[in-house]
């Protein structure tokens, strides 16, 4: 999808915990598209796999739409993460009591385009 500002792909619902995405997405905010698959791949966590899914979309889509376009003129505009709706379910407790348990869900935006051409 093309935006005023680029190519732009969502994931929504996730089943995790938007607090944990963000560390993973801080690191390959800004950087180019070959740079931020090479770093998502060398990380362990569960959100550089969410984070790898949604980015690898944003370039498909602008690739797709635009013919000159290849991986190496992409670079990350906008990248953000956001915390998308709660599951509440009881948790059993001790003495017949119980605990809320949270499950949470994220969504992640990211809008990629074509390197500023410093002039």
């Amino acid at each position: 999808m093309r935006n005023e500002s680029g190519f732009r792909a969502v994931a929504k619902y996730l089943p995790m915990s938007a607090h944990k995405i963000r560390p993973v997405a801080d690191v390959v905010r800004a950087k180019n598209y070959e740079q931020a698959m090479a770093i998502l791949e060398a990380m362990p966590q569960k959100g550089a796999f969410f984070l790898k899914k949604v980015i690898k979309s944003a370039a498909s889509n602008a690739m797709d739409r635009d013919a000159q376009l290849d991986e190496s003129v992409l670079v990350i505009k906008e990248l953000y993460v956001d915390e998308g709706p709660q599951q509440k379910r009881l948790w059993a407790r001790s003495h017949g009591k119980a605990d809320r348990l949270l499950k949470r869900s994220a969504h992640i935006t990211v809008v990629v385009d074509r390197k500023e051409s410093s002039r």
